[in-house]
């Protein structure tokens, strides 16, 4: 699938803003033999006193953003164009519990996909006995490491409601999973926390989703959104696998990366520090176009 990108963050705040220094994550990553970025630039408004940009651990591209005039408003933009391939394959050659614990045990390497990095509690993704117990019961018939996985990616699916106003950016998981309400977020920091409490090293994805209209109906202009899903571990023969809990499904060919970590933490769109009172509004408009 060949798609065009664009995405606008819009921060309005109360009080002008005297300086600021931002780490930016919101640029689409080539991921061999999964996603390739043909072109993708971003702008800035207002524009920055200085723009560097560095790969970080995880391999994610991040924009280095200094501001030094007095500004009421920062907008980021994004254009891009992505060719992504279709999801992976059905069949199942992954490991079992059992053995899938061997395996991580001879995994000996500290590279950025290193499942080692992925099995312990992360700051956003603690391991929750509540949540273990959870994702135990939801699993307790699947034999493999993915069959696991896609128990737990239905079972958030079927238990959880959807609801953008229960949650906010700062919620925890374990407050999530006692609403049983949130958004993609927190689904995913939810099953990433039962993952890992049985054992299975899973990660935080962000990225972008193609959505389709209802038949009939044309597709609004800012219709789509930036997303959220998990990747797992599934064993030496399998690799990461990737799961979308918000959607009941394998990721596929309409999820667009733009990087991963352990948890929302490390892959954050934005994060920095900044001279101001009051508070700030943020808008996000996000459009994903299939090329024809």
């Amino acid at each position: 699938m060949l798609y065009d990108v664009r995405l606008t963050l819009t921060y309005d705040y109360d009080a002008p803003v005297h300086g600021g220094r931002h780490h930016i994550r919101v640029a689409p990553t080539t991921v061999p033999g999964v996603q390739r970025v043909i072109a993708s630039s971003l702008t800035f408004f207002p524009k920055p006193h200085r723009l560097t940009s560095f790969v970080d651990f995880f391999g994610n591209t991040v924009s280095d953003v200094t501001l030094v005039e007095p500004h009421d408003k920062f907008e980021v933009r994004l254009t891009a164009r992505v060719q992504v391939e279709e999801g992976a394959s059905a069949a199942d050659f992954s490991a079992s519990l059992e053995q899938l614990g061997l395996e991580v045990a001879r995994y000996w390497s500290v590279e950025p996909d290193s499942p080692q990095h992925f099995l312990a509690a992360s700051p956003r993704a603690p391991i929750v006995p509540i949540i273990t117990e959870y994702a135990e019961r939801a699993t307790v018939d699947a034999e493999t490491v993915r069959a696991k996985a896609m128990a737990l990616c239905l079972a958030i699916h079927r238990d959880f409601e959807y609801d953008p106003k229960a949650t906010d950016v700062e919620t925890k998981p374990s407050e999530a999973f006692a609403l049983k309400k949130g958004v993609c977020q927190d689904f995913a920091h939810v099953m990433i926390a039962g993952l890992r409490g049985m054992g299975i090293p899973a990660g935080y994805v962000s990225g972008f989703l193609r959505t389709t209209p209802p038949a009939g109906q044309a597709r609004l202009e800012g219709a789509d959104a930036m997303h959220a899903w998990v990747r797992v571990w599934c064993g030496t023969n399998m690799g990461w696998v990737e799961f979308d809990p918000t959607n009941a499904m394998i990721a596929g060919a309409d999820h667009i990366s733009i990087g991963h970590g352990r948890d929302y933490a490390d892959i954050s769109p934005i994060v920095g520090v900044l001279r101001t009172h009051g508070s700030h509004e943020t808008r996000q408009s996000v459009d994903v176009i299939k090329v024809e």
